[in-house]
């Protein structure tokens, strides 16, 4: 019968058990770490890690951190590495080598050709004797002193290990190089921070004939048809110098209709809303969500330098890009 008490007691225990296994990780963090790390800075090609097995899912891990963080990695499987894959290595590359018993078959099989072509070779093992350790330019030590699984045979806490080990050269790295939000954001422009830091309001606004935009001489219910043509909820209003005179939203129109404005024959002029908030082409999008929230509006007119409209853009087009 299942008992909850005591699976739970299960789960916590493996919690604790690799929990003490990264707090141990600390001490590895030494002249081999730096070694690697500077090797790493130096490398002009890109980063090939390699693992067999639960190693091999860890390794992609870190190839997959390493290359959205500002050092190019991919993973390659080192079985089929034997089998032409080891055609992905040049020169110009290091090698980052995973096998906590520093002696899997698949790995010592592609070492010779590595070593001949004179690439370096970063370790990570919890072996230091091993074949694999002996062979590496520098081998960081990722042991631990027991696995979370009770036979202390499934890779647990040694797996765990070596992940936070591979975080902790990437961030490393990462911040050595000085990587910024801009340049993680361009690693990542399908991702929330990628749309907020890369995207611009030029990238987004609605331009030429879409814009909404009437003269300030023309009627309120000419404006309406602009308004309903457009769909953005708004219009800008242009003086006879085709300079931006003002803005009629639909905030603008209840207020007119709670007025009894006469719509057909009232100049949009009279009822515009004058110095409007504008927005820039070069603004970041995120910049345009934080000002209309900012002045709790739905709708941008965008401006050059010299006043004159050269776009539009409202909320739901914010959405939509999934800057909001």
């Amino acid at each position: 019968m299942f008992n909850t008490a005591s699976f739970k007691k299960l789960g916590q225990k493996v919690v604790e058990l690799e929990n003490q296994a990264i707090s141990a990780l600390s001490a590895h963090i030494d002249q081999s770490f730096c070694e690697a790390g500077e090797i790493l800075l130096n490398c002009t090609g890109r980063v090939v890690v390699v693992g067999m097995g639960k190693s091999g899912h860890i390794g992609g891990k870190i190839a997959a951190t390493l290359a959205s963080t500002g050092t190019p990695a991919f993973f390659v499987h080192p079985g089929e590495a034997s089998h032409g894959d080891l055609g992905m290595i040049t020169v110009k590359d290091v090698v980052i080598a995973i096998s906590n018993s520093g002696e899997t078959s698949e790995i010592l099989t592609i070492l010779p050709m590595i070593k001949r072509m004179d690439v370096k070779l970063i370790a990570f093992t919890g072996n230091q004797q091993s074949t694999l350790a002996k062979q590496a330019d520098v081998a960081i030590n990722v042991g631990v002193d027991k696995e979370a699984c009770p036979l202390n045979l499934a890779p647990t806490s040694s797996t765990t290990a070596t992940l936070v080990m591979g975080d902790a050269l990437a961030v490393a790295l990462l911040e050595t190089r000085g990587f910024t939000e801009e340049d993680f954001a361009r690693s990542h422009p399908g991702g929330a921070l990628g749309k907020r830091l890369l995207l611009y309001v030029e990238d987004l606004m609605h331009q030429g004939s879409a814009i909404p935009l009437i003269d300030e001489s023309a009627s309120l219910s000419e404006a309406l048809l602009e308004m309903t043509g457009k769909g953005l909820g708004m219009t800008a209003i242009t003086s006879k110098d085709k300079k931006l005179a003002g803005i009629f939203t639909d905030g603008d129109l209840r207020r007119a209709l709670n007025e009894s404005t006469d719509i057909a024959n009232t100049r949009i002029g009279h009822v515009m809303t004058r110095n409007p908030v504008t927005g820039r082409a070069d603004m970041l999008a995120a910049e345009a969500v934080a000002l209309m929230e900012n002045r709790k509006i739905s709708g941008l007119v965008v401006v050059d330098k010299d006043n004159s409209v050269i776009g539009a853009l409202n909320m739901h087009d914010l959405l939509k890009a999934g800057v909001v």
